[in-house]
């Protein structure tokens, strides 16, 4: 996914009302952001942190900007700098789409048909649902990560998500009527080299999980590749529970 523009670097001064940020852009003026991600963003809103703001031209929108990536230290010291994050949860499913179309997601792969938020399960929608003729209907669920409390170890979530243990119930009927479900989680850091849940922070979402993959729900974690002109998939990492 490449951005349509070349993303403005500044400095954070705050992040409040979860959906709103306060930067100082490097040119000295200061701007109020959109904050695309209901999460705490544990470790990546600091005040004073480096980030990465796209721009609209829009006439209808309120605020121009839009927080995209931030540069977080490394979970440890590892003699390295700086690792961009990506905080934007409205990219995940675009980033994954682009990726399966063009084949680097091999387990996704094969399917003649791919539809975005099609309404499924009690009320929701799915990220990505995958159609073929002869291999049937296959149910992706899209996860944002960008935590990191141990250097290589990516976490998910970052705060409660009573949401995303829905989901894992809903894709869990899929299997059981006879689909296929998986859950992705899109790693948006460059220094993640394993994915684990973040149990502590939300025990019930870890135990949806354990119940999800025992019922035949697939789980994905790929790692993504970030700069300001582009944020793309890059590799897949294992999972450790």
């Amino acid at each position: 996914m490449r951005f349509q523009k070349p993303l403005v670097r500044g400095r954070l001064l705050k992040r409040y009302k979860r959906f709103l940020a306060d930067v100082t852009l490097d040119c000295g003026t200061t701007v109020t952001a959109t904050c695309p991600n209901t999460g705490s963003m544990l470790g990546l809103a600091a005040p004073g942190m480096t980030v990465w703001l796209s721009e609209s031209d829009s006439p209808t929108r309120k605020y121009r900007h839009t927080w995209e990536l931030v540069e977080a230290a490394p979970a440890a010291a590892s003699g390295k700098g700086a690792v961009l994050a990506g905080i934007n949860t409205g990219h995940p499913n675009r980033i994954v789409s682009e990726a399966i179309a063009a084949g680097a997601i091999q387990e996704l792969g094969g399917y003649a048909g791919l539809r975005r938020e099609v309404k499924y399960g009690s009320n929701s929608r799915i990220d990505l649902l995958l159609e073929d003729p002869a291999r049937g209907l296959c149910y992706v669920e899209v996860k944002n990560v960008h935590l990191s409390r141990k250097a290589g170890l990516a976490e998910f979530p970052d705060s409660v998500t009573e949401r995303g243990a829905k989901h894992l119930a809903e894709l869990s009927e899929m299997v059981r009527a006879g689909h296929r479900a998986v859950m992705l989680f899109l790693v948006q850091r460059g220094d993640a080299k394993r994915f684990s849940l973040a149990a502590d922070i939300d025990p019930a979402y870890a135990k949806a999980f354990a119940l999800a993959t025992t019922a035949g729900v697939e789980a994905l974690a790929y790692r993504c590749k970030l700069s300001p002109a582009e944020i793309r998939i890059d590799k897949a990492i294992p999972i450790v529970v």
